[in-house]
């Protein structure tokens, strides 16, 4: 089972996977306000919600992983590099997420935000803000950098296979899904581009400030609910 879920406020794209015999379910990049649809859908299919999965420390939105793991029991899980310390699964580069009879793979695309990641599920590759459609996420804040993201999108996710699925975190163009083999051939930002014209791309850009920049980075790692007391 798969649904792609879209939140008009942030153009934040969301997936819910499921195995429809064990019914096991996760949710990746889940979005505070879409919390109550996505206790709906669990019941509706009778599905346990396993893992809760970020990409990455969002700048643009609230997760919803902290309440879900408050509603569902469910494990929450983020980059380890991403200063996220509330999440259960500190993931690193290679592990893997078992989900009835198959495993998410755990891709290190750092980059746009030092802790990025991407999950790789058999033809499908779930690439946060480290992969766009037609472009990539910027590298200017979080301790981005535009030479590592240029080798994680190069190194890492255009070595997978040409048919493989991009499911990216945003879309603002009414995207939802494309290749790697279409994103090596024509996204503008890197087919053909070298890594030095990558990064005088990436520095230019002169992009505003993200208006929840300020708020949503330290809620976020705390999972989106406030951050438990130490001791």
């Amino acid at each position: 089972m798969f649904r792609q879920l879209f939140d008009e406020a942030s153009c934040t794209l969301t997936y819910l996977i499921a195995d429809p015999e064990s019914h096991e379910a996760l949710l990746i990049d889940p979005v505070n306000s879409g919390l109550q649809h996505y206790l709906q859908l669990l019941e509706q299919y009778n599905l346990v919600l396993k893992y809760s999965l970020e990409t990455h420390v969002h700048a643009d939105h609230i997760t919803a992983s902290g309440l879900l793991r408050e509603k569902t029991n469910t494990l929450t899980g983020i980059g380890s590099r991403c200063d996220a310390l509330a999440a259960d699964l500190q993931l690193q580069h290679g592990d893997q997420l078992s989900l009835g009879p198959y495993f998410i793979q755990v891709l290190a695309t750092p980059g746009h935000t030092a802790g990025s990641v991407s999950y790789l599920l058999e033809d499908k590759v779930f690439t946060g803000d480290s992969l766009l459609i037609n472009g990539c996420g910027r590298t200017d804040f979080q301790s981005g950098d535009a030479g590592t993201l240029y080798d994680s999108i190069t190194q890492k996710l255009f070595t997978l296979p040409d048919e493989t699925l991009v499911y990216p975190g945003h879309d603002y163009k009414g995207y939802r899904v494309s290749c790697i083999g279409q994103e090596k051939a024509i996204n503008p930002r890197l087919a053909g581009i070298s890594r030095a014209a990558f990064i005088t791309i990436m520095q230019t850009l002169d992009l505003p400030k993200p208006g929840m920049l300020d708020t949503a980075v330290p809620a976020n790692r705390s999972l989106g609910i406030e951050a438990l007391p130490h001791g």
